[in-house]
């Protein structure tokens, strides 16, 4: 039995990722207490018919009571020892995101009342969710994705692989915006020369073929390329062979725009060939669709 707990702050995009799974077959359970999941699962194993529940997606938030939550770890684990291949799914978002949604739609946020506000219940949310969250196998940062970019990504990342795959994905960022919170692996390639000096290539991108050419004719961009190559092919299979179902390799430089965004390309191409879920994504670059390969 496959099983999926989604969990995540509230307005940070739940409901989506599980419409996504329902839309795919999964029976899905909103809100679910915690207490009920054990039950569900032996009705689920026990008295269902052959291949119904077969695939499971249950969202869990901070509405369960606080030792429940406390005690995730544990209820875990005996999923774990029960033969329930489980994966916990975490959707977060920045404070201030949380907070602009929450106003642009006028919602109330489940744990604000007359002595607790908006800020305060999403600050407490963070606190309560934390067990779920250190051991999500999956924490995806919605701030700067649209709801057709989330549902991409969990149809790629989620149901796109097989089971026992790595899904990998591969993210060029602007250490100017931050590095992604979501992040597994972060390499810095600002030591590399800046096609952004360059007047001619500035108004292009790292997918372009003039800035294209201007880094693989430096032979520190193609040294970079090859390290960390070999780097991640030395390690990416010890990390399968952990049971590490997803990974995510962000990729820095200055802007986001040239140099990250060339290296996660060609790293994309290398790893596509041998992993059978690989996704490139430009933070930097909103315009750009994710390219699922």
């Amino acid at each position: 039995m496959k099983l999926i707990v989604v969990s995540g702050r509230s307005g940070s995009g739940k409901s989506t990722a599980l419409h996504v799974l329902e839309d795919l077959g999964y029976y899905c359970i909103d809100n679910l207490p915690i207490g009920l999941l054990f039950p569900l699962i032996r009705e689920a194993t026990q008295h269902a018919s052959p291949g119904r529940l077969k695939n499971m997606a249950v969202s869990i938030d901070a509405r369960n009571l606080s030792d429940e939550l406390a005690n995730f770890e544990a209820i875990h684990q005996q999923l774990t020892q029960t033969g329930v291949n489980a994966d916990v799914i975490f959707l977060d978002a920045t404070d201030q995101s949380l907070l602009q949604r929450f106003h642009a739609t006028r919602r109330k946020h489940p744990l604000s009342n007359d002595t607790t506000s908006l800020r305060e219940a999403i600050s407490c949310e963070k606190t309560l969710l934390e067990p779920l969250a250190r051991l999500a196998d999956l924490y995806i940062d919605t701030t700067e994705l649209s709801m057709y970019e989330l549902r991409d990504m969990v149809k790629q990342r989620i149901v796109g692989r097989r089971e026992q795959e790595l899904a990998l994905l591969i993210q060029s960022f602007g250490f100017k915006h931050g590095v992604p919170v979501d992040s597994d692996y972060v390499f810095d390639v600002r030591c590399l020369p800046n096609p952004y000096w360059d007047t001619s290539l500035r108004q292009f991108t790292g997918m372009d073929q003039p800035v294209i050419d201007f880094l693989e004719s430096e032979p520190m961009a193609k040294q970079m390329t090859a390290d960390l190559i070999g780097f991640l092919d030395n390690w990416l299979p010890s990390f399968a062979a952990s049971n590490r179902s997803y990974m995510t390799i962000s990729i820095g430089c200055t802007g986001g725009q040239h140099r990250s965004v060339y290296i996660s390309e060609q790293l994309g191409r290398h790893f596509a060939a041998h992993y059978g879920n690989v996704q490139v994504r430009h933070s930097e670059l909103p315009h750009l669709k994710l390219d699922p390969r």
